[in-house]
């Protein structure tokens, strides 16, 4: 489940879902199930799933980051999964990079999410649109630049149109500034990508890989994090949940 969820399986708050709040998830299910229910955050179930059976399995201190609609994201340091003190751990969509950018379904502006998910590449791809920057999809979508999605430039992009190939490179720049951030807290070994990202490896791995080398603090005297995609592709969170009652990882 996307959002804040607490040990004892409350949903506190969902950024994208704003009408729920303090939801007894867990509770509910069990009620209606008859059995004892595990309920986490989808992004800490991703990361059950690819610590136990997929890219992450040899280590021990990773982040495991969901691009989707937003940015979610799942900690492993020394082995386990971290929730913190409230079991928020991994809200890392809502780490603001520049506090006069756009705002955020959370009540907050320029969180990261805003820059770099599937809805910053709309966001970006509009604004080219409008600027003139990507004519053929402009064309396809009838001169509406409302109607620009985020699919429309990975497309251009691969068809080799410059200025979609441009958008995808400043999207690994917005991508690449989080993960490092996250890098100067943490000092993970693995960083796995999940999410919609993994449909767009072809397309943005190399980008955020080299801004993200540009912008490191110290590169040239620190093993840099290895950059993965998950390895389960968007099943990970299912496969996770699965997964968690008894995981040694939680």
């Amino acid at each position: 489940m996307p959002g804040l969820v607490t040990r004892d399986g409350l949903l506190r708050a969902a950024p994208h879902i704003t009408e729920v709040a303090d939801l007894p998830l867990r509770a509910l299910l069990e009620e209606r199930l008859g059995r004892a229910v595990s309920v986490d955050n989808d992004a800490t179930c991703a990361l059950v799933a690819e610590a136990t059976v997929g890219v992450a399995q040899d280590a021990r201190d990773a982040i495991l980051v969901t691009v989707g609609t937003g940015i979610g994201g799942a900690v492993l340091a020394g082995g386990m999964i971290q929730r913190g003190a409230n079991g928020f751990t991994g809200e890392i969509g809502h780490m603001v990079i520049d506090p006069d950018g756009p705002p955020c379904p959370c009540g907050r502006r320029g969180c990261w999410e805003r820059f770099a998910s599937g809805s910053a590449l709309t966001r970006l791809g509009q604004e080219a649109a409008a600027a003139g920057r990507l004519a053929s999809v402009l064309d396809r979508r009838g001169g509406r630049v409302r109607d620009v999605r985020g699919e429309d430039v990975t497309a251009a992009a691969r068809g080799g149109e410059a200025g979609a190939l441009a958008i995808l490179d400043e999207f690994g720049h917005w991508m690449a500034i989080g993960l490092v951030n996250l890098t100067n807290a943490f000092d993970p070994e693995l960083f796995v990508l999940g999410g919609g990202l993994v449909e767009l490896q072809d397309l943005v791995v190399d980008p955020i890989r080299a801004w993200f080398g540009e912008l490191l603090y110290a590169p040239s005297y620190r093993p840099h994090p290895r950059l993965e995609v998950a390895r389960l592709g968007e099943r990970a969170g299912a496969i996770g949940a699965a997964l968690l009652p008894g995981s040694p990882r939680t």
